[in-house]
């Protein structure tokens, strides 16, 4: 169940030899991720001196992990490649559809119940394919990962943008699309653009109040949410052994909230620790072994600037804890700033929620660290004044917090435990307010703020920080309290100071747990049925998409012309549309509904070219389809930040959109589109965007002469009878180019199973 000692195994086997072959090619000393990423090449990939983020590359992970909201689809691809088992090692978890209400117990109850037709779907298939699978109420993907499937030195991929948690236990672990996954379940290699490497180096250790969150709130101040792009970000040097396995992996966990590839830290003694306290000592053993191959070279870390494209400092001595926000995760506060922030940008100083755990930020220590501080608070006569919830990452976790009193100091102070899901993380929470359009404060230990993305309330300004920073805010309910200077009235009217936050970096008694939730599949799936109702408003079966014409693509409508921020939550929004995860035709309906649309500065708002009406995104696209009327959606900078849902490229696909103009795209976003089949393009000049209007028809030219390199052109025809040509780039390379002519990269992967 926990992990796959022969798997790991091989792979410490081949290190050393698959190392000095790249440090002879390159000539040089490598950085840990080098080690990693050259020592799982795909076997039909040759090994040769890239020039960094210029080649794709074919890789050999050693996992797939999948939630469930985002492996239904993934799932429903697989289905249709022809293999009777996963090629890899893989799991699915249930934790995105689980609503946060009431409490834990009632809400599990609620979502086993509400859910039955996906979950039953969901351990279904997995039985007949050899994937294993986590029950509802076993805990959040990345926390589960963490504690039973990380090991220092491998390579993994998941469909979710948090999946570079793993990173904490040094291990490159990438956020995909699910026909990512689908192609390394049928044991396809994987691709990815060869990443930039950015190193942090860490100095001196934390104390007091700060904590590893508040070293990733920082970095994301000075990297912003495009800094990371196309990177993988290296923590190396003193401070970075000193933090724990968890705080590791919150820092790598929230790396996806500066673009990152993935973050990781050497392997370390802490990470040793922890493999031993989650039954993993074999891990460890294997792992020291081998240690020098997981960790950078010397000479690295003695002259960094020679090895990483960017190199940033960090003095932990020095590090005030930090607060981001709101709508964005970059926007950086140290706490010494921060209400001084509130009032000057007139936010909402009354703190109404406080919300801690997550997939971010859920150990142990986190928990730990944060009863210290709900503790001392009854001790000197405070409760707290903001609503106050807590997250368990896993039921490992929340067994091991239940055992050693910590639930109950939650409830003591006020917290209400929510079930071990993401829940509020992604909008999966019944929010308490009772004007949803006033504007309100909520603050959280979670890893995204973006507008509505906890709620669905625009009015909503979220904060991040650490658990035990919002803890405290819990305690004081408003946004000017600084814990480490401020003092509060208790219940008798004394002004008591709160003391620096304890805790324990694992359990002294170790972890605990009676039901993990885990079902392993069948050793024999051949015989076990996966039903799918035709009437199923919850699953859909899949049917391939067009192929490409073979002709360049002219008479395209403008769908909509986004304006500033699209990220996937906007462009298929989470919350309720959850339930359509695994039915691509309903969820469609969501499509592009929270995006600007710059000529109205309205969202589900843009015009139909047919009827000259203004209405809904999905149903102006339907009207398109049903004409046989291909379209074109234009966006700004960093287009598809934020999750990885695949969704977000599906739908515009499923409905008709032939492709995606942008400034910039994010990294997963921009795969996930190659792998539907769709035109992922960039403005060569991005003051092309202005020329684009509202009437335009558009024409793409240069498809019948389609190879890597070579740019396209746009032509718009304005309603005045006026022209605009412009280039447009693209980055697909030859395999990315005949996804686009199949009709998607799983109509490639069908083919060749079905020859054998």
């Amino acid at each position: 169940m926990a992990f796959d000692i022969e798997m790991i195994k091989r792979v410490y086997a081949g290190l050393p030899a698959k190392i000095e072959a790249a440090r002879k090619t390159l000539g040089r000393p490598l950085t840990l991720a080098e080690k990693i990423l050259f020592s799982h090449l795909h076997e039909n990939q040759p090994l040769e001196a890239f020039e960094r983020a210029k080649n794709y590359v074919d890789f050999a992970p050693d996992r797939v992990a999948m939630q469930d909201a985002t492996a239904q689809m993934a799932l429903l691809q697989f289905m249709q490649a022809g293999r009777p088992i996963v090629a890899v090692p893989s799991t699915v978890h249930c934790d995105h559809l689980i609503q946060a209400k009431t409490g834990a117990k009632e809400d599990l109850d609620t979502a086993l119940a509400t859910n039955k037709e996906v979950y039953d779907f969901l351990a279904s298939v997995s039985n007949k394919y050899g994937i294993g699978f986590w029950k509802p109420g076993a805990g959040i993907i990345h926390q589960v990962v963490l504690e039973n499937y990380a090991f220092p030195g491998g390579m993994m991929i998941g469909t979710d943008s948090h999946t570079p948690n793993a990173g904490g236990l040094g291990m490159i672990a990438i956020g995909v699309g699910g026909a990512d996954a689908c192609d390394v379940m049928a044991g396809l290699p994987w691709e990815l653009k060869w990443p930039k490497l950015i190193g942090i180096k860490l100095n001196g250790k934390m104390s007091g109040w700060t904590s590893a969150k508040d070293i990733i709130l920082k970095v994301a101040g000075i990297l912003t949410v495009k800094g990371g792009t196309g990177a993988i970000v290296e923590y190396f040097g003193e401070g970075a052994d000193s933090l724990s396995a968890t705080g590791k992996g919150t820092i790598c966990n929230m790396g996806a909230e500066i673009g990152a590839t993935c973050s990781l830290f050497a392997y370390d003694d802490k990470m040793g620790a922890y493999l031993s306290s989650t039954e993993r000592a074999d891990v460890a053993a294997l792992a020291n072994e081998v240690r020098e191959h997981l960790r950078p070279d010397a000479d690295v870390y003695d002259n960094p600037e020679k090895y990483y494209d960017q190199v940033i400092e960090i003095d932990l001595t020095e590090l005030e804890p930090y607060v981001n926000g709101p709508f964005t995760p970059d926007l950086a506060w140290p706490i010494s700033k921060f209400a001084e922030a509130v009032k000057a940008n007139n936010w909402p100083e009354k703190l109404e929620v406080a919300l801690i755990g997550s997939c971010t930020n859920s150990s142990y220590e986190d928990i730990s660290r944060s009863a210290s501080l709900a503790e001392q608070a009854t001790a000197k006569g405070l409760k707290a004044k903001a609503e106050f919830t807590i997250t368990p990452g896993s039921e490992q976790v929340r067994f091991t917090i239940e055992r050693d009193g910590f639930l109950k100091t939650f409830d003591t102070l006020g917290g209400v435990v929510l079930a071990n899901a993401c829940g509020p993380c992604i909008g999966q929470w019944a929010r308490h307010i009772d004007d949803p359009k006033r504007a309100n404060s909520i603050i959280t230990s979670f890893n995204r703020n973006f507008a509505k993305r906890n709620d669905g309330l625009s009015g909503t300004h979220a904060f991040v920080a650490s658990p035990e920073v919002v803890t405290a805010f819990a305690i004081a309910g408003h946004l000017s309290f600084n814990p480490l200077t401020d003092t509060l009235k208790n219940e008798k009217g004394e002004d008591v100071k709160l003391d620096e936050p304890t805790g324990f970096e694992l359990p002294p008694s170790g972890f605990a747990v009676d039901d993990p939730g885990f079902q392993p599949p069948a050793e024999d799936g051949s015989g076990v049925t996966i039903a799918v109702s035709p009437t199923s408003q919850r699953l859909q079966l899949l049917e391939p998409f067009a192929a490409w014409e073979g002709t360049d693509i002219k008479s395209l409508k403008l769908l909509i012309k986004a304006k500033g921020k699209c990220t996937t939550d906007h462009i298929s929004m989470a919350g309720p549309w959850l339930k359509f995860r695994g039915h691509l035709d309903n969820i469609s309906n969501n499509m592009l509904i929270g995006a600007v649309n710059y000529f109205n500065e309205k969202t589900d708002s843009v015009k139909n070219e047919l009827t000259g009406e203004y209405g809904p995104v999905p149903a102006t696209q339907r009207a398109y389809k049903a004409e046989g009327i291909g379209s074109v959606v234009v966006g700004d900078e960093n287009y598809g930040e934020g999750s990885s849902r695949e969704h977000a490229a599906m739908e515009p696909r499923h409905l008709g959109v032939r492709a995606i103009l942008v400034k910039s795209f994010a990294r997963i976003h921009e795969t996930n589109l190659k792998k539907q089949g769709m035109l992922a393009l960039t403005f060569a000049d991005k003051e092309d965007y202005d020329k684009v209007q509202e009437d335009d028809t558009i024409d793409i030219v240069g498809l019948t002469s389609f190879a890597p390199g070579k740019p396209l052109t746009i032509i718009l025809h304005h309603k005045d009878g006026g022209t605009d040509a412009f280039t447009v780039n693209h980055t697909y390379n030859e395999q990315q180019i005949e996804w686009f002519k199949a009709g998607g990269a799983l109509n490639i992967i069908r083919k060749k199973f079905a020859n054998g």
